[in-house]
């Protein structure tokens, strides 16, 4: 078995040696969420290093995920961004096709709920938001097909026009965390909800009857939506709120709104961690991967006063970040 492993380590280094020749610039895919911190780091790494500036693509998690795990060589991306940890499926995918995987946690972000500035304000508890997005909601001890269709529909004290929220598709790691996080645990407050057998499964199933419509993976998208239609939400992660502060307002979620400290705290109820992860096999032959990772977890990037913290990412606690620099720059493997 030792020999057969060797062998297998041996003839992939073997093949991604001629990619190196072919490409000399790092290829990464994944979240649009982390896209603008990595497109940061990318651009700042391009300025002041030797090598060539990475190529960020906004593929989404899941498509990230896909394109990462799907094998080694120059045809495969080097690393993939990710707005939730990676699933176990995934990792058993790349697994299979001979990947070693070293995980970056690089700090925190909302998921937040947004409309124009000139729209109507939004005060919504986690059961409010379920009852606008779910596509079975439970009445008299059955559950039926979401009836609402204005906000005041749900509670009068909510705004009187219709509920049109547009999100990311299924393949993006926000709507993942979107659905676990905000639905999830709205629809485990509700009365009835356990007897029904309201669980995972149930509560993240979205309507599909025109209310909420998937926007893609472009979130710069969503906000030109979002000025053109002041009735409109959309949903997506704290940076981009923050980065058009000037032309979007966040709703509060359980009378927290969704700002830095807020998040940074834990107090804002729909947070989550962002990752990216890294291929092993092409560090050393794709040239800069190990001195870019060393660039995304310095201190003058992800640190308190670091360039990421201008475009929103929500840093990680000292010791936990320092603990996760080490992992990231040891490049240490993830095993789950």
């Amino acid at each position: 078995m030792k020999i057969k492993t060797l062998t297998l380590a041996a003839a992939l280094t073997v093949g991604i040696a001629g990619a190196a020749e072919a490409r000399d610039q790092i290829r990464i895919v994944g979240s649009s969420t982390v896209f603008p911190f990595s497109t940061a780091v990318a651009e700042q790494f391009g300025k002041t290093s030797s090598f060539s500036t990475p190529v960020v693509e906004s593929t989404g998690t899941g498509g990230g995920m896909k394109l990462f795990c799907a094998g080694v060589g120059e045809n495969h991306p080097d690393m993939t961004n990710a707005s939730r940890r990676m699933k176990k499926s995934e990792f058993e995918a790349c697994t299979k096709n001979g990947i070693d995987i070293t995980e970056v946690q690089v700090g925190f972000d909302g998921i937040v709920i947004a409309n124009a500035k000139g729209g109507a304000d939004l005060d919504l508890s986690l059961e409010q938001l379920f009852l606008a997005l779910a596509k079975d909601i439970p009445r008299d001890g059955k559950l039926i097909a979401n009836p609402y269709r204005m906000w005041s529909d749900i509670d009068p004290t909510l705004p009187k026009q219709k509920i049109e929220v547009l999100g990311p598709p299924p393949t993006s790691g926000t709507r993942d965390a979107f659905v676990e996080i905000a639905m999830e645990g709205g629809c485990k407050t509700l009365p009835g909800a356990a007897e029904l057998g309201l669980k995972k499964k149930a509560c993240h199933a979205v309507r599909e009857d025109g209310v909420f419509i998937e926007a893609g993976e472009n979130d710069n998208l969503i906000v030109q939506k979002l000025e053109a239609n002041p009735a409109a939400y959309g949903i997506f992660g704290f940076s981009f709120l923050d980065q058009n502060a000037d032309k979007l307002k966040g709703a509060s979620v359980n009378g927290t709104e969704p700002e830095f400290e807020a998040i940074a705290a834990g107090d804002y109820p729909v947070s989550r961690s962002l990752f990216f992860y890294v291929k092993q096999q092409h560090v050393g032959v794709i040239p800069g991967i190990k001195e870019f990772v060393f660039e995304f977890t310095s201190e003058n990037a992800w640190g308190p006063d670091g360039y990421l913290i201008d475009k929103g990412l929500i840093p990680l606690p000292d010791a936990d970040r320092a603990a996760m620099g080490k992992q990231a720059q040891g490049l240490q493997p993830l095993a789950m």
